[in-house]
């Protein structure tokens, strides 16, 4: 944890210098890419010593593969590939070397790298062999059109702004930003025209950075402070159990896992704030000419703390990882897409069973608050009293929820996850199944309805926020989609 925090804080002085002194303007896309790559390995030497050679082995055999396979079925090969290395690097760590322990945990950063390694390759699968026609309009603007070389690579995969903690970025993203072309701003008429300018300085990201580092530094304060008193494994304590109400008892599961938040928040933001430093993250400019650096940004803070419902809640954590899982299972699972996606989440996350418990119970708990919702909210919405109290309703059973079930993701072995849940009755459990059996989910028709209707928690929101592309940056929120849809098609004739 140390070799992390200090790595990180490297990562933000050296991103600074990136900026300063390796700026778009001052030097070649080729440097930009060799500094970024040997900075990042070097940094992956130094955390996790020759486990670092997994990063280049996994990265070079995947672009091999893309080499030798073809653009019709590399993406198959390459997800295959992939995730099936970082597995077996995870039960290696895991069950052979340190179980439950987090020394020398080189599966982290590989985690990032095979996200980046399997998104690229369908982008490269949509942009290259798949008819236009064919992809839906976020595949469009992620389509890349030319096979990249071994340097931008490796420098995508292994850049020091990222190699640690991510988070996923698209690869047109990454190469817009290192040739300089990520404050270019496409505004449309009203006529629907398009007008394209320039800004004739780059955004400055001072104040972002401030920002997300002093939020870093109230985490890693509540971290070392609050945290470790009231940690989570007292929920399957004897003597809670025995003597505690059931009041008690949830207060205390939401404070527990409510307390074991900040140190995500901590090395999320931290490497949010290191992107920004460098110049990354850049998403363009609201109405009011506000800047805004959350183009990978991976939570939001104030809606995960007061979300009304399970979907809220995904929405905002991990988002990057949300979108990720949405583009490369979700859009293209042939059946049971919502299960199919928290499977891969599980595999993804490793081998501990815990994962596989949250993740199964993930499942339920998104099924029944989806049907609870369709079938109920409308009927609080009318009055802003009455919505008031549902929202608050909605606020405490999300919470409990969410801390109930993520309870053996913290926990991580079967027999304390069995421990509490049994503790509990499986309550939560069974409330989902009796919900999906009174409430049933509402049908939907085939085609492109049937993704709106039914889609999951990364939502068609948060997919639309994240998605301004190169040269394709929104000036007001509210038309954001007639906006998209006029990128896309500039960016297809200039292609």
């Amino acid at each position: 944890q140390v070799n992390f925090v200090v790595c990180q804080l490297f990562a933000l002085l050296a991103a600074i210098w990136f900026r300063t002194y390796l700026h778009s303007s001052k030097t070649s896309p080729f440097i930009r890419h060799v500094v970024a790559t040997l900075l990042g390995l070097y940094l992956a030497l130094f955390c996790f010593g020759w486990y670092a050679l997994h990063f280049i082995i996994q990265s070079g055999i995947s672009y091999y593969i893309m080499i030798i396979i073809g653009v019709e079925n590399m993406h198959k090969y390459c997800f295959v590939f992939a995730l099936g290395y970082l597995t077996v690097c995870q039960i290696t760590r895991v069950y052979i070397f340190d179980y439950g322990q987090y020394s020398a945990d080189f599966s982290g950063p590989m985690m990032i790298i095979t996200q980046k390694i399997t998104s690229l390759a369908f982008e490269i699968h949509d942009g290259m062999f798949r008819k236009n026609e064919d992809l839906t309009p976020s595949q469009r603007c992620l389509a890349v059109r030319r096979m990249p070389s071994l340097l931008e690579y490796l420098s995508y995969n292994c850049n020091f702004m990222g190699i640690l903690a991510g988070p996923l970025c698209s690869y047109k993203d990454y190469i817009t930003f290192i040739e300089g072309r990520s404050y270019q701003l496409q505004q449309s008429e009203a006529n629907g025209k398009e007008d394209t300018k320039y800004e004739q300085t780059d955004p400055s990201p001072n104040i972002a950075v401030a920002q997300k580092l002093l939020i870093c530094g109230l985490s890693l304060l509540f971290h070392m402070t609050i945290t470790k008193t009231l940690p989570v494994e007292y929920n399957i304590d004897d003597n809670f159990r025995a003597t505690a109400s059931w009041p008690i008892r949830f207060f205390y599961l939401y404070l527990s896992l409510m307390a074991a938040r900040p140190k995500y928040y901590f090395a999320w933001t931290l490497a949010d704030a290191i992107n920004n430093a460098a110049g990354f993250g850049f998403r363009g400019y609201d109405k009011n000419g506000v800047t805004h650096w959350d183009l990978i940004s991976n939570l939001r803070i104030q809606q995960i703390e007061f979300s009304t419902s399970f979907k809220m809640f995904l929405d905002n954590w991990n988002i990057q990882t949300a979108l990720w899982l949405k583009r490369v299972c979700y859009e293209r699972a042939t059946f049971s897409p919502t299960i199919q996606t928290f499977i891969l989440s599980a595999i993804w996350h490793g081998v501990y069973p815990g994962y596989y418990l949250t993740f199964l119970t993930g499942v339920l708990m998104t099924l029944a608050a989806r049907a609870i919702r369709n079938n109920i909210r409308h009927y609080f919405v009318e009055s802003p009293a009455v919505k008031l109290c549902y929202d608050i309703i909605t606020w405490m059973a999300t919470q409990v929820a969410i801390s109930y079930t993520v309870v053996p993701f913290v926990l991580l072995s079967v027999k304390p996850s069995f421990t509490f849940y049994s503790s509990c009755y499986f309550c939560l459990h069974i409330a989902s199944i009796l919900v999906l059996l009174v409430f049933p989910l509402k049908r939907t028709q085939k085609g492109s309805k049937k993704h709106e209707s039914i889609q999951p928690a990364w939502s068609k929101k948060l997919e639309e926020e994240n998605l301004l592309q190169k040269n394709s940056y929104s000036t007001a929120n509210n038309s954001f989609s007639q906006k998209q849809e006029i990128t896309c098609k500039y960016q297809a004739l200039k292609q």
